[in-house]
């Protein structure tokens, strides 16, 4: 009975605050979110479209590639930004960060190193996948 009590007045006040966060900035609006789970910030509108897996080559920022990194690139996004990847085939989802530009093929959005790809289920046997792709803030790790 505890938590009906507590957790629902709780919960609601959480999306009322979300909500409020969401009219007053869309680059630091807050995601209703259970209290025990890290907040992360969602900056601007997600993008839709296509992913592909990329292999060996040198980034944009400099960086030696490796393919066992959560890392991706994306023709506009800043280097150094993280985004949630989120496969829209199976759900799953990873925080990768941008170290590179690209992709140069008609369609896709974002190249996603193996290791990133494998986070979501994306193989080699299938190439491409639709994907959900938002920018978002890193938060400490203690929430």
């Amino acid at each position: 009975m505890l938590m009906s009590t507590t957790f629902y007045p709780l919960l609601a006040k959480c999306l009322a605050t979300g909500a409020a966060a969401l009219q007053l900035a869309s680059c630091s609006s807050t995601q209703p979110t259970l209290a025990h789970a890290p907040v992360a910030k969602v900056c601007g509108e997600p993008q839709h479209g296509v992913a592909s897996i990329y292999t060996d080559h040198r980034t944009a920022s400099g960086e030696r590639f490796q393919s066992g990194a959560l890392t991706a690139a994306h023709r506009s996004l800043p280097l150094g930004s993280q985004v949630k990847v989120t496969h829209l085939g199976t759900n799953k989802s990873v925080i990768v960060r941008i170290n590179d530009r690209g992709p140069y093929i008609r369609g896709r959005i974002i190249d996603l190193t193996p290791a990133a790809a494998a986070q979501i289920g994306l193989g080699y046997s299938q190439g491409i996948a639709k994907v959900k792709v938002e920018r978002i803030e890193p938060t400490p790790a203690g929430g």
